[in-house]
């Protein structure tokens, strides 16, 4: 009897920390209805009654590759530590939820606040009909940390990066058309992760020669190592983590 009554007091223990456990790591969707039009030409962060509100641009590529802004807004509101996130217009991939999980985690040992006590509601409204979010984590991360301090963000720095559980920034893809894409909306500061602020290119050649009576062509890739600072006239910056990447965002109120 006292060995079930035991089992009994255990299962409850156990099943109320996995129960809990699983409530904070799980990411709930919902479906965005109210216009987001009056972020487009606002990246700010304010402090209303119902918590602290941070949005930020943030490069993206298209199904065709080509370089896009996106608007993320993250919302910090009171509650019971869950993760919302609006689907709409966006294909959301489950990279994208691990993402913002460890964006969440980074955020919370960089602040010292105990999302415990939090609601976080991440909005993506994107020009671009698939965003994938690895690349997007660093710009996750940055703007939960505002949200969460109540600091305001430096609307002329743009940043691409995948995010790391210790908060380093690791390496992306497509950074040249990012780039192009953070210049086209008026960014001034591009940070990029270490060892990307080039970017090697591929330029296609036809190579022919007369080898007898014959003339033998072949289609040749020649490398090419471009600057993207140069090429795309914006200053980039390389960082190593999130701690340095804020120095570039949060502005002083």
């Amino acid at each position: 009897m006292r060995t079930r009554i035991l089992a009994l007091i255990v299962g409850i223990i156990l099943g109320a920390y996995i129960g809990g456990y699983f409530t904070s790591q799980t990411i709930y969707i919902y479906k965005y209805r109210e216009s987001t039009a009056g972020f487009l030409h606002s990246v700010q962060l304010s402090n209303e009654s119902n918590g602290s509100v941070a949005s930020m641009f943030i490069p993206a590529l298209d199904e065709q590759g080509n370089g896009v802004s996106t608007l993320l807004t993250v919302q910090a509101v009171p509650g019971s530590g869950r993760t919302l996130v609006n689907i709409d217009k966006l294909l959301f991939w489950i990279d994208t939820q691990n993402s913002i999980r460890t964006a969440r985690s980074v955020a919370e040992n960089i602040t010292g606040i105990n999302l415990s006590y939090y609601d976080l509601i991440y909005t993506i409204s994107a020009n671009a009909s698939v965003i994938e979010g690895p690349s997007a984590g660093a710009a996750l991360t940055i703007a939960t940390v505002a949200a969460l301090e109540g600091k305001s963000l430096n609307s002329s720095v743009m940043i691409t990066g995948t995010i790391n559980h210790d908060g380093t920034i690791g390496p992306v893809g497509g950074v040249l058309e990012k780039a192009k894409a953070a210049k086209s909306i008026g960014a001034e500061i591009f940070l990029v992760p270490l060892l990307q602020s080039s970017q090697i290119t591929y330029e296609t050649k036809k190579y022919c020669e007369r080898i007898g009576w014959s003339q033998i062509c072949t289609i040749e890739q020649i490398p090419k190592k471009v600057n993207i600072s140069e090429e795309i006239g914006i200053e980039v910056k390389e960082v190593m983590n999130v701690e340095e990447a804020l120095k570039y965002f949060l502005l002083e109120k």
